[in-house]
């Protein structure tokens, strides 16, 4: 669904590569997650997956799309379309309903059309209630799902959230969440660029990025098992984990993977 091959790119050509010599293959239906520090590269990656920025060197493939090929933008961002991290900034009309009709509009769908499908994906995000609402009435949870309804209702087989649950509150990190897995239940393909190594425990599979280079590749329970090269590259381990780590190391007899506190007491109080 989404290839890189010796990605490379430069903001500046004086300066180091935000993106170095980077290639993998993200499956259709798989739900990934992309982490590293603040300046590690994995937001720069976001947007040359969605062809915001162009590769200096190497390719990304989109459904087998190459973004280099200007012919095949417009079908690459409605393949792959992309959630940020601040809601204002994608929310666009004055009514719910106005601002998901927005992207279909300018697809050309027709209106009756279009109001099927803002009925969907109301109903996907759990926000038909909301449909007549003003948008600058919500709070930051629920804009982002109307966010998420906007970019849904463009039919897209691949959505990419760029650290879009940066700026929420924790009850709003969750309702974001369990729409990013009911998503991923429908069958579309997930990347998640996040900070929030719990959000990063629901994912099928995790790529580490260090100084624009891809450092790790494996699944939640493998990458988190590497807890001193992960502080390393200056990235948290879940407190959990570490947690079951250190019992580990004390003697008790623990079996990885551990994800919640109910995995862990399972172990100590069978």
């Amino acid at each position: 669904m989404i290839t890189c091959k010796n990605l490379s790119f430069s903001y500046d050509e004086e300066q180091d590569p935000a993106i170095d010599d980077v290639s993998f293959t993200i499956e259709k239906g798989s739900f990934v997650a992309v982490i590293g520090h603040n300046g590690s590269g994995k937001s720069t990656l976001a947007r040359l997956i969605n062809a915001l920025y162009l590769p200096s060197q190497g390719d990304v493939l989109v459904a087998g799309m190459n973004t280099k090929d200007p012919d095949k933008l417009l079908s690459i961002r409605k393949t792959a379309g992309m959630v940020f991290q601040n809601p204002d900034n994608q929310l666009v009309a004055t009514i719910v309903e106005e601002d998901i009709a927005f992207g279909p509009e300018n697809l050309g769908i027709p209106r009756e059309e279009i109001g099927e499908r803002i009925e969907k994906v109301l109903s996907i995000v759990g926000m038909e209630e909301y449909r007549h609402r003003p948008p600058h009435m919500l709070s930051g949870g629920q804009k982002q799902r109307i966010a998420i309804a906007g970019i849904l209702a463009m039919e897209p087989e691949i959505i990419i959230f760029d650290e879009s649950t940066s700026m929420l509150d924790p009850s709003g990190r969750k309702e974001v969440l369990e729409t990013i897995k009911t998503l991923h239940e429908k069958g579309i393909t997930i990347v998640l660029i996040t900070h929030f190594m719990e959000e990063v425990l629901q994912a099928e599979r995790v790529l580490v990025m260090e100084q624009g280079k891809l450092v790790l590749d494996n699944t939640p329970a493998e990458i988190f098992t590497h807890m001193e090269l992960l502080k390393s590259y200056d990235l948290k381990v879940p407190e959990i984990i570490e947690l079951a780590m250190e019992l580990k190391k004390a003697g008790r007899d623990i079996e990885f993977p551990v994800f919640t506190e109910e995995d862990l007491v399972r172990q100590l109080c069978p």
